[in-house]
């Protein structure tokens, strides 16, 4: 299996090779790499295309510990000296976008593109902070049945993709599901920042997310310097590269076409 060492973890990622420009997936919290099934069969055909599972995620193996959003964005630049790419464009979906926007304020000059999809730069609000504690508290003591009847839908929306996600969850230790939520809670603000990424920003956003309301993302489109486009995914909630690929995908690979 595809592993490469980095700050002392195995970090699990694909690579579906070819000569196209580099393109790095990053997915949300309680996810992993697999919520970028669309998109990777619509541009693996152009791109070199890259998912990986971050820490506390998926196939990694770590140690199991608490970090932050600056230590995932190493582990990414990490990534791309594993795969010896100097380049390479980013997408991310949020906490995903979280560690993107970092890697390209920690090393601007290995980021090409930054796509964001229903991400934000801003630290989280109190009742979201109490939201997640539940969420995290819930998954410790009680294990993923205890909260999936309203996470996976505040996450995924559409019923149909719930029981893929649950089972995925119930293979995972209750902890390590617990940690990643509080990895998720110790976000910090960087939107005194965002005018320093000066890199060509595509932003995505579901008009209908609840964890990362609209107006957010609003807001960082507005906010990033570069961000020539908002595209709003009339309908979607948080997950709109899942739910609405349709929407997503043409305008995914028609940035990466003109920035990657």
């Amino acid at each position: 299996m595809p592993y490469a060492d980095v700050n002392g973890a195995r970090l699990y990622f694909e690579d579906s090779g070819g000569a196209g420009p580099a393109v790095v997936l990053s997915h949300g919290n309680l996810m992993d790499r697999e919520m970028w099934v669309h998109q990777v069969r619509s541009l693996e055909r152009d791109f070199r295309v890259i998912g990986w599972d971050e820490r506390l995620h998926g196939r990694t193996e770590d140690d199991g510990k608490t970090h932050s959003y600056w230590d995932s964005a190493a582990d990414l630049i990490g990534l791309l000296d594993h795969l010896g790419l100097q380049q390479a464009a980013l997408v991310g979906h949020s906490q995903g976008g979280f560690l993107s926007m970092r890697a390209a304020l920690l090393a601007p000059e290995r980021v090409k593109a930054l796509a964001l999809i229903d991400t934000t730069s801003v630290a989280w609000p109190a009742e979201a902070l109490a939201q997640m504690r539940g969420v995290s508290e819930g998954f410790r003591a009680a294990g993923p049945e205890a909260v999936a009847p309203v996470l996976l839908g505040m996450l995924l929306g559409q019923p149909v993709i719930h029981d893929q996600w649950l089972t995925k969850w119930k293979a995972q230790p209750r902890e390590r599901l617990a940690d990643a939520v509080q990895v998720l809670m110790g976000a910090d603000d960087i939107t005194d920042r965002l005018g320093e990424i000066a890199i060509p920003a595509l932003v995505v956003h579901g008009d209908a997310d609840q964890p990362i309301p609209y107006p957010l993302g609003q807001a960082l489109a507005q906010q990033l310097p570069a961000a020539k486009e908002l595209v709003t995914v009339t309908g979607a909630g948080h997950t709109p590269n899942l739910t609405h690929p349709d929407r997503v995908n043409p305008a995914l690979a028609g940035f990466l076409r003109r920035s990657a």
